[in-house]
């Protein structure tokens, strides 16, 4: 769905509020890509989190960030930030393009639980070249951002929800397979060319949304821009059509508990919401002081 967020970045956001709690513990996933300078220079000034983790992911340019507590850095193409805003943080995110005016990212918010909610605030900075990546044979390739493949283990560790975040590239007449968590949230969003998502192939066992509910004659090659919500399981498996195919695969252990969203802030309650807005308010919103 095409948003606009910040102070007017157009992004397309593959799921969010609608869909809580569908993804547990996920709550929104924005993919912003554009050659336009003008429609991601304004970028995202000052805001707080509360109650969350944000991952941002960088294809493309980079994202200059800074934050109430003097922490400042910028993530380049290839880097990931996790941020576990927790208790609160108030800070900024100002994307910046390449020369040819390409910017390309994802962001993704994470729940946290109640017993995690008020937690110390911290990053896990992540710069590209820590990131492994796994060539499995004929162009396959797999970044381990976060969780295991193939007894290698991504760099970003400790996070409450178990979570795995994959960035899968799978040639032309190759497949994917890999071992997933029965009981786990699995989505896989797809970045370029396309694939079949569902080992049978069988256009009558999913859903299809994007307003093609009467193409009958829809094929199971999912495309860019198209997220796949699997069921419950123990292995995905993902075999490149009629050109490569790459996508994220982000997978979690659900929380299962309310909750209360508005705006970057997300608790179990209104009760709760209602105390983190009138501290921001009052400027006593931040419960940890120093750097990260």
């Amino acid at each position: 769905m095409p948003t606009i967020e910040g102070a007017g970045v157009h992004l397309k956001r593959a799921f969010g509020f609608n869909q809580v709690p569908e993804l547990d513990p996920f709550l929104l996933l924005d993919d912003f890509h554009s050659k336009k300078p003008e429609e991601y220079l304004m970028g995202f000034p000052w805001h707080p989190h509360r109650g969350i983790e944000t991952i941002t992911y960088v294809l493309h340019g980079e994202v200059e960030h800074g934050d109430s507590m003097g922490n400042s850095g910028v993530i380049e193409a290839g880097d990931v930030q996790w941020m576990t805003a927790g208790s609160g943080i108030i800070h900024q995110e100002m994307p910046k393009g390449e020369k040819s005016g390409l910017m390309w990212g994802f962001q993704l918010w994470a729940n946290l639980p109640a017993s995690h909610k008020m937690m110390e605030p911290r990053y896990q900075e992540i710069k590209s070249n820590r990131i492994p990546e796994i060539f499995m044979g004929k162009g396959l390739k797999v970044r381990v951002i976060c969780g295991e493949v193939l007894g290698m283990e991504g760099p970003v560790r400790e996070i409450v929800t178990s979570p795995e975040y994959l960035d899968v590239t799978v040639p032309v007449g190759e497949t994917f397979s890999h071992l997933t968590v029965p009981g786990h949230t699995v989505f896989a969003y797809v970045i370029e060319g396309r694939g079949y998502f569902d080992r049978e192939r069988d256009p009558y066992a999913f859903e299809v949304g994007g307003g093609r509910y009467f193409d009958l004659t829809e094929e199971c090659l999912v495309g860019p821009e198209n997220l796949v919500l699997y069921g419950d399981g123990d292995t995905v498996e993902v075999t490149a059509g009629d050109r490569n195919v790459r996508f994220l695969l982000v997978s979690g252990k659900p929380i299962g508990e309310p909750v209360a969203w508005y705006g970057p802030i997300v608790m179990n309650t209104q009760e709760e919401l209602r105390v983190a807005f009138e501290e921001y308010n009052k400027g006593t919103f931040i419960k940890h002081p120093g750097r990260l």
